[in-house]
């Protein structure tokens, strides 16, 4: 990330805290505190006009102590090296908390795709993938898709890796398309588990979704597909936010229009009208009068400068590490839940676990079966961060962390330190 922001010493502050409150020793978790291989590539690429340009990638694992590192891989003009360390920290914890048998791994190159063909953005993924090989694969490192990434980049990622290998490897990625090795359900599965996390926690305080306003912070996979699934449980979206500015319509947007629209429109809502819609700025969007908050979008997005003027008395975090320390502390003084990213965003991670286990077995399930099987899974572990939260006093994000923590620790007590 640019600017003086680290996203990587926010979560050493939480780790910090939660380990704290655990009663653990600095020994005890002196392993999460830092990652376990960091790998910075260089990745030249021929482009179209026939010069020479090379990006900078990045694939850092943070822990492996309870299965092979898991996590997405970005592409966009601010991604460094503290950011996807961050990341990476995040999906230990997240791997944990719905406990599947992965650690934390995550990547990226800083490039801003929307400035390369589709020819320029293949030879980049291949090339990356060339670079990364000696440390990713089935049993060791298993990217997936993240910001600016889909199911055709990790098309390209298990073709390159395939083709190093001499036979398909399909297990090498997840969120790939059907049609090579991909799962039902997996690209709804970040917006579904948020959903159902959500939905989790008002039947918790004995309160309907029907009626409840929500604002979305980001219109990509996640924003769209959580919008759209909370409007079926009764919810009214009546802002959406994206890099272009803030739609707003207090009477509900009607989001299929909208999912439509963006779909035709570089997933933008740029230009896009309908009844009763005002177009408003960034800035207004955080203090709209809403039950419900859903940032979806990059990290760093509620922080001291914002975090005064949110009205919503219930934070969705749908984004990876989209509140700062800071703005979780005005937050938390002014009564707000916040219900965090390790935990709301985990579904799209245990429908890449399901598409793993799919890929190994070489036998596909059905959607309703990996439906429910991602509801099972949400549900236990949101009970397990609900237990936890009710009986230390602690917010939802610290009893989270306590409960990956406990986890990872607790894995690596068990293996011991090498050799």
């Amino acid at each position: 990330m640019s600017g003086t922001y680290n996203p990587y010493e926010n979560m050493l502050a939480v780790l910090e805290d939660a380990a704290g409150r655990l009663g653990l020793t600095r020994n005890d978790y002196i392993t999460m505190t830092q990652p376990e291989r960091e790998l910075t590539v260089s990745v030249p690429v021929v482009m179209d006009d026939g010069r020479t340009e090379v990006f900078q990638g990045y694939r850092v694992q943070h822990s492996s102590s309870r299965g092979p590192c898991k996590g997405g891989i970005r592409f966009h003009p601010d991604a460094d090296l503290n950011e996807v360390k961050a990341l990476a920290a995040w999906m230990t914890l997240k791997c944990a908390v719905v406990n599947i048998p992965y650690g934390g791994a995550k990547g990226g190159i800083r490039v801003d795709p929307a400035n390369l063909s589709k020819n320029e953005l293949m030879r980049m993924t291949k090339r990356y993938v060339a670079q990364i090989l000696p440390i990713i694969g089935p049993e060791k490192d298993i990217p997936a898709p993240d910001v600016n990434t889909d199911g055709q980049v990790m098309a390209w990622i298990m073709d390159a890796f395939s083709m190093f290998k001499g036979y398909t490897v399909p297990a090498v990625v997840t969120g790939k398309p059907l049609d090579i090795g991909g799962s039902l359900g997996r690209v709804e599965a970040t917006g579904r588990g948020a959903m159902l996390t959500l939905m989790s926690y008002l039947e918790k305080v004995g309160k309907s979704p029907k009626g409840m306003k929500l604002a979305v912070q980001g219109f990509g996979n996640v924003g769209s597909i959580g919008a759209k699934l909370m409007r079926e449980q009764g919810m009214k979206v009546v802002a959406v936010s994206d890099a272009f500015g803030t739609v707003y319509n207090p009477e509900g947007l009607d989001i299929e229009a909208a999912i439509e629209y963006a779909a035709k429109n570089k997933k933008s809502l740029a230009g896009y009208s309908e009844n009763g819609l005002k177009v408003i700025s960034n800035q207004e969007f955080w203090s709209l009068d809403v039950d419900v908050l859903f940032p979806a979008a990059l990290e760093n997005q509620i922080n001291e400068s914002n975090a005064g003027s949110i009205k919503a008395k219930i934070i969705l975090e749908g984004a990876n590490g989209p509140t700062t320390v800071e703005g979780d502390k005005i937050l938390n003084e002014k009564g707000v839940t916040i219900i965090p990213d390790i935990l709301t965003n985990a579904g799209g991670v245990v429908v890449s676990y399901f598409e793993w286990v799919q890929n190994l077995e070489a036998f596909m399930w059905e959607e309703d079966y990996i439906n429910q099987n991602l509801g099972k899974i949400m549900k236990r572990a949101f009970e397990d961060v609900w237990g936890i939260c009710q009986e230390k006093k602690v917010t939802m994000r610290m009893a989270a962390y306590m409960v990956a923590i406990k986890r990872v620790v607790h894995a690596k007590k068990l293996r011991g330190v090498f050799p």
